[in-house]
């Protein structure tokens, strides 16, 4: 998966100013439970999210492993990066 922008607006003296921030995230192992219809607790034991199909389309949101949709796997967000801030060096 590559990187998700995340944007926010932050008021600074009456005037709306953007900032940017990138977020690396991962989907982990599917925490579905499959037993639940029996009243028992099984995992399938997917170790990742792998999507199905290109990103961008309704296939991307589903595991070819397991079957589950993206929601059902562990989110993971593994750095932050602030691209908004300017500085120079001097």
């Amino acid at each position: 998966m590559g990187p998700q922008q995340d944007r926010r607006r932050s008021v600074a003296n009456g005037t709306a100013s953007r900032k940017e921030t990138n977020k690396v995230v991962h989907y982990r192992e599917c925490q579905r439970n499959h037993a639940a219809a029996i009243g028992g607790y099984a995992v399938d034991g997917c170790r990742e999210f792998m999507a199905s199909g290109a990103e961008g389309t309704a296939a991307a949101l589903m595991c070819a492993a397991c079957g589950c949709h993206r929601s059902f796997h562990r989110r993971e967000v593994e750095a932050e990066l602030d691209c908004s801030s300017t500085t120079t060096s001097g």
